[in-house]
Order: structure tokens, then C-alpha cells, then sequence
């Protein structure tokens, strides 16, 4: 991924950055607008009626492990080179807060990597952090909804474990979560309907 300047910083970006000073956890309601989260979602509905998502796993290339004891939820990376508008557009999108977030907090991030996930009913994601122990590449994790009409009764939400409670986050549409991927163990909940989001990773 080439970063370039892409227009002026947006309001969102900053209240991602303010909220993860303030709580080591950014968040922004409004990240991604009802459109795009819309197409997003329908990619993710036509990538399931194709067959065409798999079954997480845990760990890296070097080592990985599927248990759906552990992580029950299906993915399918996103990618430049799938020419989808909107896949195109959410990474436009990404681009610019990388690059504002570089210019405002010298983070040095240099590439990202996301994945669509969808949890089916019944299904989880233990407790973890997303750092892999042999590889320290991922500096941030950052995850955007894709629910529409979500209510607390349908599960499924994030518990994040901060030093001295926990945070849990509804994954309303549209709302994007940021946070340090070495630092902050989080779990998604139980969830009682599908869930989608795209979840992915800012790296050095």
C-alpha cells in the first residue's frame, strides 16, 4: 500500500485519536457513512451465498490453528486488486486516517491489512490480544461495523480489558473501534444474530 496526502483530515479522525488518548480505546460513530457500510455489508451477504468466506483461524502463517471453541467466526481479505468500488472506497478512506494519524502522532504506520467478518449466530471469539508472538508488525487493531438496527439483545458485543475495568461496545453500524494491538486483551460476545464488520490491522 502506497500512502499519499488524500484531502483535508475529517472530524471522525480526531475524535478516534482524542477518545484512544484519553481511554486507550478510540471510537467514532460515524467513521464510515450508512451508504458505504450498506455496500460493505451487501459484499459480505454475497460472499456468504457464494461459499466464498472461510473459517478464521488463530495464529500466523507460520502457525495457525482453527477451533471454534475458541474463534467461530468466517472472513475474505479485502484487496485493491478485487476492483470493488467500495472495498476501494473504505481503503480511500483508511488512507486518509493513516495519514493523518501519521502526521498528527508520528506513528509511522506503513501498510494495513483487513478482512470482512462475518459471526453467525451462536458464535464468539475468546479472549485475546492481536499480536502475534512472533511477529510485532501490527501496531493497532481498528474494526468498523456493519449493523444495521443493532440492539443489545442480539449479543455480539466487543469486551475490551483495560487496566482497571472493562468496556463493552455495542457493533452498531457505522461505528469504528481503534486501539493497540499488543496491549488491550478483548473478547466478541456471544452473538444471537449475524454480525459483520471489517476488522483489520495498522502495521509497521
Amino acid at each position: 500500500m502506497d500512502i499519499t496526502e488524500q484531502g483535508n483530515p475529517e472530524s471522525d479522525f480526531e475524535t478516534i485519536i482524542d477518545s484512544y488518548i484519553k481511554t486507550k480505546v478510540g471510537i467514532s460513530d460515524s467513521f464510515l457513512d450508512s451508504v458505504l457500510a450498506g455496500h460493505l455489508k451487501n459484499n459480505i451477504i454475497q460472499l456468504q451465498q457464494q461459499k466464498m468466506l472461510s473459517a478464521a483461524s488463530t495464529g500466523n502463517n507460520e502457525s495457525t490453528i482453527q477451533n471454534n471453541q475458541v474463534r467461530g467466526d468466517a472472513i475474505y481479505w479485502l484487496d485493491r486488486e478485487h476492483n470493488n468500488i467500495y472495498e476501494n472506497e473504505f481503503f480511500d478512506r483508511m488512507d486518509a486516517f493513516v495519514l493523518y494519524l501519521n502526521n498528527s502522532c508520528y506513528t509511522g504506520i506503513t501498510s494495513y491489512e483487513f478482512h470482512y467478518t462475518l459471526y453467525e449466530p451462536g458464535t464468539f471469539y475468546k479472549r485475546h490480544k492481536d499480536q502475534f508472538k512472533n511477529n510485532s508488525s501490527r501496531q493497532f487493531s481498528i474494526i468498523s461495523y456493519l449493523n444495521e438496527d443493532w440492539i443489545a439483545e442480539d449479543g455480539g458485543q466487543l469486551l475490551i480489558q483495560l487496566p482497571d475495568e472493562e468496556q463493552l461496545i455495542s457493533p452498531t453500524n457505522g461505528k469504528t473501534v481503534f486501539f493497540k494491538s499488543n496491549e488491550l486483551e478483548h473478547e466478541v460476545l456471544n452473538t444471537t444474530k449475524n454480525r459483520m464488520s471489517i476488522t483489520g490491522w495498522l502495521k509497521k
